[in-house]
């Protein structure tokens, strides 16, 4: 190993153990690297060709075919190259919450299909695993070996105190924090995150570290190149803090990134911090962290300026984000498998607009998670609502409803960072009632199953769905051509009426200039515009003064 890397290393694991046992850790992570090295490559990076698809490996189904193979043919026949990366949710063996709840890290999930399907999928797309490293399912292999008394599982679990005091621990959800269990050695409380089936690992014992990163080695071996850390924020464990963002648990992701760097070179590391703007971004360390974080903030803010018809609040907070540095960006999106974030609009909403955010969502049919806040009454977490039906009254036309969804997704494409698109956002998906009445789990509002045959007809149609699609295909192509939507490109906020969002993105190395403007509102807007240009929407020229439709949008390139 790299003599540098070696010593930068060992800083790294004299900060997160307290000079505990550093030199037999690093001995370990040693042999760990030396296992795959010999795979780095020349790195890259993303770039305004780049867009992600979001999904789950059988979010379609087609009767005698294994779900992989059918998301393939979809991607091949009806995608193409509009989109570059796709994200596999997490596609291993699991027990509970659609997949977060893993059994075995290292297995494909055969109803899904095999590793060889995946890397025939990878022949044309990135793709992005789900690296679920907070926690593991309570049947999972490590976990039932603690149980049963395997020293070498000892330390892989948190095993807590019930009468301690749990107060300043950041709960994400409304359910208990510990889970007892009958062990070998007795009854134990165990630190439970997120549902009694996800058991938290401890990253306090060496060991855990170690296995994680041959993991993550293992999945970019596996041609991972964009590697997801699941709910990283919550890692290192510690009583008295609130156990969200702890310094070492940016520590340990900095030793992860530095790791991948040097054994693989151009795997990305994103992290999934569902949190206040703030907060996220600190995920970027000082450019040796994570490459990419998440955009929170921006579903519900454009969710907010369509329900209100203004975008003054998504406008003065966009008007703060510009172009990162180095190699880190945005991944910026709309929808997911998970909800609408309530916790993002935290200093950008005040509570009476936030509910007037929540009562939308209710009115059209969407539901309300809640969070857990130790003695304080428990307070909105996410919306659970396919983006489509949050953005339009239940009595709203088809026209209009088709017209605000592909707005919202323009906004989408159009601001820096790099666009990811939910699977059931490109194919303009309703709510989804019975997966909720069936499941009781209100994210399942949004992720259903589709059958493959069914879809193509619709495709093939003048259906909604096909509107959505195809429109969303052909801008995710005219954006590809701009130099000015590179993640690297700038920045500018204009303010030409509050119901219009208006970016200028200007890329500086090539003089690629573009404006984006939408209008979330109900009303023909007219605009003076002093950047005379072409319309790549419409291909119609945009001169001195514009008038905007009901929803409408407009690329301008001068």
């Amino acid at each position: 190993m790299d003599k540098s890397v070696k010593e930068t290393i060992r800083k790294k694991l004299s900060f997160i153990y307290e000079e505990t046992n550093v030199d037999k850790i690093l001995e370990k992570l040693e042999a760990v690297i030396a296992k795959y090295q010999g795979s780095r490559v020349t790195p890259g990076f993303v770039d305004e060709s780049d867009a992600m698809l979001i999904t789950y490996g059988d979010s379609l189904i087609n009767e005698g075919e294994k779900p992989l193979v059918t998301l393939r043919n979809f991607l091949e026949k009806y995608v193409g190259d509009a989109i570059t990366s796709v994200h596999l949710l997490p596609m291993f063996p699991y027990t509970s919450d659609d997949g977060f709840s893993v059994v075995d890290y290292r297995q494909v999930n055969p109803s899904l299909g095999s590793w060889d399907d995946v890397y025939a999928l990878s022949e044309n797309y990135k793709l992005m695993y789900d690296a679920v490293i907070n926690h593991v399912s309570k049947s999972s292999e490590w976990f039932r070996k603690y149980l049963g008394g395997d020293e070498k599982y000892a330390g892989y679990f948190i095993e807590c105190d019930p009468h301690a005091d749990y107060s300043s621990v950041v709960r994400p959800r409304a359910l208990p924090l510990l889970t007892r269990f009958d062990t070998a050695k007795g009854e134990k409380y165990i630190w439970t995150t997120f549902s009694d089936d996800q058991i938290d690992l401890n990253y306090a014992c060496p060991d855990v570290l170690v296995e994680i990163v041959d993991l993550l080695l293992f999945y970019a071996q596996k041609g991972a190149k964009y590697i997801r850390l699941d709910a990283a924020g919550f890692i290192w464990k510690e009583l008295g803090t609130p156990c969200i963002h702890h310094p070492k648990t940016h520590e340990i992701i900095k030793l992860i990134r530095l790791v991948l760097d040097y054994v693989f070179g151009d795997v990305i590391i994103i992290t999934e911090t569902n949190v206040p703007h703030e907060e996220n971004v600190s995920y970027f360390g000082n450019g040796d962290e994570a490459h990419m974080v998440y955009q929170f903030p921006l579903a519900p803010l454009v969710l907010f300026s369509y329900v209100t018809g203004n975008t003054e609040k998504l406008s003065q907070w966009a008007s703060e984000i510009n172009a990162t540095k180095g190699k880190t960006t945005y991944l910026n999106f709309l929808a997911s498998h998970d909800g609408i974030g309530v916790r993002p609009t935290e200093g950008i909403l005040n509570e009476e607009e936030r509910q007037l955010l929540l009562d939308a969502v209710l009115d059209r049919g969407g539901r309300i998670s809640y969070k857990n806040n130790g003695d304080k009454p428990p307070t909105p977490y996410e919306l659970n609502i396919s983006y489509q039906d949050a953005l339009s009254p239940l009595d709203d036309c088809d026209e209009n409803r088709v017209k605000r969804f592909i707005g919202a997704e323009t906004i989408l494409m159009s601001v820096v960072g790099v666009p990811g698109i939910y699977i059931h956002s490109l194919l303009g998906s309703r709510n989804y009632y019975k997966g909720v009445e069936e499941s009781g789990i209100n994210r399942r509002i949004n992720r259903e199953q589709l059958h493959y045959k069914n879809l193509e007809k619709e495709l093939n149609s003048d259906t909604n769905r096909a509107v959505i699609f195809r429109e969303q295909l052909r801008r995710l192509k005219i954006r590809k051509s701009c130099s000015a939507f590179s993640p690297k490109a700038s920045q500018k906020v204009l303010y030409p009426d509050d119901r219009v969002f208006a970016v200028l993105r200007e890329n500086n190395e090539t003089s690629d200039r573009v404006l984006a403007l939408i209008n979330v509102s109900s009303s023909n807007v007219i605009l003076k515009n002093e950047y005379i240009g072409t319309d790549l929407l419409s291909g119609k020229k945009a001169g001195k003064i514009i008038e905007l439709e009901p929803f409408g949008c407009m690329w301008i390139r001068f």
